[in-house]
């Protein structure tokens, strides 16, 4: 094997620096080669058994995943064409190559004589749910299918992974490419001072005068809560919610509507070809969740809950925005008015605590949490090599100082790079004859930077989103299971992926937290006393209108995913919304074209998986709020049964261990303010 390509040399940390777009392909074919060559001999082994079959095999998948990991992180965070070019000329390359491993009979039986064998019984339980997992994914993935069934199931792998990418991509060239030149300065009315110097500083990047506003989350953000100028509040939100559209300002540049629907038939298609019912059919075999009737139930239950609430809540802001002559509510007015009404009833905005959350503070402070929590250290590495300036490595070691895991930080916006914030499992943990291999994650938000001398400054929501992105890091990182498949996040329901996530943010409330976490930019001064009051008393500020959202996506995500036959993707919106929604964003709105967690990312029939995991994670909190939010034998205990289970036992056993019965709903509506 060379070693010239450094995406096929021997590493701990990717050579970032060496690797470029011509490396990407003959990686990928040199490893899918090696891999065919290792697995022809693998399937001859007679009375298969973990060390002779089952090992060396995901020895081969996690050489494959650890390469193309980082090909397909760097494709999310860079701005290069030639990099996405040949990216996605090897999508197809990687999903026939994957889905002839899942359909390969041979390996198959191999797997099932694993299962059928003796020794079976013998398994710890990470590898016993191994191989679990694997024989219902090779049954999920066609390899019972007929050759020429198989062959179609392998076009459609194929044609979804490449459609997936076009979205993502599309979507994020519309977002970077509009922009809002502003050069008169009374326009910039009501803007808080962060997104002006923003503003500045992008105009200046350009080289031209005044300000200029995009739609990326740092910019897009305050200015639709905040700009007085209601017409260039419109002409933003139209340009954010119309991205990857028919219609707007780049109206059918980026077009995601097409791709959309072809989405939606291959994924019918492919139900159809394994026999189920439908798409949410398929999608509900790995789940939590028993069935689809199950997930109607639960979204119906919260809906009725949050209803009465955000009909009173859209009453008051109506009649709010009226005393301002607005005579009828627009979609560009609800984030404006509803910052104002907030700052009317609680005296204070996001924009208010904004110094107090100097962001070096804030990751202090949640190194801290996790400190009292598990016992855990977290140190800075300054000689470890990276895609960016800004991007900052740490190393995470344990109570006995046993390292446990190391993630890279990529915390500011930039052109190129994808909107949100993600965790990526870059490496997994595992157990060798060498030693233990420590898994490694990439933690990436979409901050402002810092600027005009000044750190940079996050509101009270984006410290709740690291919080957020470091809940998963922390199930991928602290891990004890032995074998990648079942590792960290690995094997774990997508239904019950978000826990340890949305358990973290229970955190950022907490009057001693609030105290780590928080002080002031110049002074250094935490969050004085009557703001945290103010802020604790607007944490449920419209939190009916914002629960119905999340349910209206979640019964979209489900409705389009249902049923057989094709279906008018805008109508089922306007009919979920007709039924669920207070109020109907205007005709022009394609929040479907940007919908990327279910288009391109893990979501599709699963976008109800936030709340479903949100019940989790505020029912588990609730033990803390018994016993103390730092109780050490609590913390011990969820770390030992959430954490570092991964995906080794079923979510529910797992949960029902830490907690001493099964969830229950009532802590989340109580944390939502929604119970009776």
């Amino acid at each position: 094997m060379s070693t010239d390509n450094p995406l096929l040399k021997p590493h701990d940390i990717p050579l970032f620096s060496e690797i470029t777009p011509a490396h990407i392909q003959p990686a990928l074919e040199s490893i899918i080669a090696e891999n065919q060559q290792a697995i022809e001999l693998l399937v001859k082994i007679e009375n298969p058994g973990w060390n002779t079959f089952i090992h060396p095999f995901e020895e081969l998948d996690e050489r494959l995943s650890k390469m193309w990991d980082t090909v397909s992180h760097l494709n999310s965070v860079i701005d290069d064409e030639e990099f996405r070019d040949n990216y996605r000329s090897c999508l197809p390359i990687i999903s026939d190559y994957a889905t002839s491993l899942a359909q390969n009979e041979d390996i198959y039986k191999q797997f099932q004589s694993v299962r059928d064998s003796t020794a079976f019984d013998s398994f710890d339980q990470a590898q016993q749910k191994l191989v679990d997992n694997a024989l219902r994914d090779f049954l999920l993935s066609g390899v019972a299918l007929p050759d020429s069934k198989k062959e179609r199931y392998k076009e459609i792998q194929s044609e979804l992974s490449t459609l997936s990418n076009r979205f993502e991509q599309n979507l994020l060239d519309a977002t970077d490419h509009w922009m809002l030149h502003i050069v008169d300065e009374e326009k910039l009315s009501g803007l808080p001072d962060t997104a002006i110097a923003l503003a500045k500083d992008q105009a200046e990047k350009k080289g031209i005068e005044g300000w200029v506003f995009s739609l990326q989350a740092p910019s897009y953000i305050p200015f639709i809560m905040f700009a007085d100028d209601r017409s260039l509040r419109q002409q933003v939100y139209e340009a954010y919610v119309t991205r990857a559209s028919e219609v707007g300002p780049d109206a059918g540049r980026w077009d995601n509507s097409e791709i959309i629907n072809n989405i939606l038939s291959l994924r019918r298609e492919k139900a159809a070809l394994l026999g189920f019912d439908d798409y949410v059919d398929l999608a509900l075999q790995t789940r939590m969740a028993e069935n689809a009737s199950s997930v109607s139930e639960f979204l119906s239950q919260l809906a009725t809950a949050a209803r009465p609430s955000a009909e009173r809540e859209f009453l008051e802001l109506t009649a709010y925005a009226s005393q301002d002559g607005i005579e009828e509510l627009m979609a560009w007015d609800i984030p404006y008015y509803g910052e104002r009404l907030r700052q009317q009833q609680y005296e204070i905005s996001q924009e208010d605590v904004r110094p107090w959350f100097p962001l070096d503070r804030v990751l202090n402070g949640l190194f801290e949490v996790v400190a009292n929590l598990y016992g855990l250290t977290i140190k800075q590495l300054n000689d470890v090599e990276t895609w960016h300036p800004d991007v900052e490595f740490f190393e995470i070691f344990d109570s006995e100082g046993e390292p446990r895991g190391r993630f890279f930080l990529d915390l500011y916006a930039r052109k190129g790079k994808r909107g949100g914030a993600w965790m990526g499992d870059g490496i997994s943990r595992k157990e060798t004859a060498e030693g233990v291999q420590n898994p490694r994650a990439w933690l990436v938000t979409n901050f402002s930077p810092p600027m005009e001398g000044k750190p940079s400054l996050l509101s009270h929501d984006e410290v709740i989103t690291l919080f957020h992105e470091f809940g998963h890091g922390l199930h991928h990182m602290l891990t004890r299971v032995a074998y990648p498949a079942v590792s960290g996040i690995n094997g774990v329901p997508w239904d019950a992926v978000e826990l340890p996530s949305q358990m973290m943010e229970n955190w950022c409330w907490q009057d001693e937290v609030l105290e780590m976490i928080s002080g002031h930019y110049e002074t250094g001064e935490p969050l004085p006393k009557d703001l945290v009051n103010r802020l604790k008393k607007a944490k449920n500020f419209q939190a009916g209108m914002l629960l119905l959202r999340q349910i209206e996506f979640a019964i979209f995500d489900l409705s389009i995913h249902r049923g057989t036959v094709a279906v008018n993707v805008q109508q089922t919106l306007d009919q979920v919304r007709d039924e669920i929604a207070v109020f109907k964003p205007p005709h022009f709105n394609r929040f479907q074209n940007s919908f990327s967690h279910i288009f391109a990312g893990g979501y599709a029939s699963g976008y109800y998986s936030y709340n479903w995991a949100e019940v989790l994670s505020a029912d588990a909190f609730s033990l803390f709020e018994e016993k103390g939010i730092f109780d050490p034998d609590t913390g011990r205990s969820f770390l030992e049964n959430i954490l570092e289970k991964g995906g080794s036992e079923d979510p529910q056993v797992l949960f029902t261990a830490f907690r001493g019965r099964k969830p229950e709903i009532e802590a989340l509506l109580r944390h939502r303010g929604l119970a009776a």
